[in-house]
């Protein structure tokens, strides 16, 4: 008799196996944002938003707060590129760019103190110099700028075509309007050359009518003209015979 085959084992797992799986799942849920971590994102997502508008571009002309944020962008994505660079930890408050885009423009120091750098003094010259632990602002701030500046770079671009879009119109209608003017000018011309040969024509007609009327009465003169009968002096005339006239003898 063959013995009943026993039932498969299921093989067995390591204990370093499930604390390899436990430790990845501990830091997979340690990676996702807890939604109080989540509610404060979205709340520095809008202060960083509204520190933009109004702060920036409502009191600023819109040159300069386009400027003013392209120059708080730059110095941003240098920083979180290049987090360990001192040269882009710090910049000067005395740099002409600076004194341009972020000291003198209002609103534009808020927001940098706010991305995380702080004024300090080196060697009696201002700074404003940044804290590492603020790299969840600097990340942010900087996902903030960058929305404002596509939105800005997208308006201007739609302008720009817009308005090579009212050249190339304008051009069409000037084209239009000048092949209109050598269409009529042409037209005119032919109907003044038509004209000036209707009157040539008409002037030739008249001249020849003129001389017609000249030649007439000559014709009409040589045919009641009267006409002598050689070897008599009587003379034949169109208008009939002369009258009569008795001899004197028979009176």
């Amino acid at each position: 008799m063959s013995t009943p085959s026993s039932p498969a084992q299921s093989p067995s797992i390591s204990a370093e196996a499930l604390a390899a799986a436990a430790e990845r799942r501990a830091l997979q849920l340690a990676s996702e944002p807890s939604a109080a971590q989540m509610a404060a994102e979205h709340e520095k997502r809008q202060k960083f938003r509204r520190l933009i508008d109004p702060g920036i571009v409502r009191p600023n002309p819109k040159g300069q707060a386009t400027a003013s944020l392209k120059t708080l962008f730059t110095i941003a994505q240098n920083l979180l590129r290049e987090p360990d660079n001192p040269k882009y930890q710090q910049f000067k408050r005395t740099n002409a760019i600076i004194m341009r885009d972020l000291v003198e423009p209002k609103g534009t120091l808020e927001y940098a103190i706010e991305l995380g750098f702080r004024p300090e003094v080196q060697n009696f010259q201002p700074f404003y110099t940044f804290n590492p632990r603020r790299m969840d602002d600097l990340r942010i701030g900087t996902a903030i700028l960058k929305e404002f500046i596509d939105v800005e770079n997208e308006k201007a671009e739609r302008a720009a075509r817009s308005k090579v879009d009212q050249k190339a119109v304008a051009a069409a209608v000037a084209n239009q309007v000048k092949l209109a003017f050598m269409e009529d000018r042409k037209t005119k011309l032919l109907q003044d050359q038509r004209e000036k040969e209707i009157r040539a024509a008409r002037a030739a007609a008249l001249a020849r009518g003129a001389e017609s009327r000249e030649a007439s009465p000559s014709i009409q003169q040589s045919v009641a003209r009267p006409v002598r009968m050689p070897g008599s002096a009587h003379t034949l005339s169109s208008e009939g015979p002369p009258p009569y006239e008795e001899d004197s003898d028979d009176l």
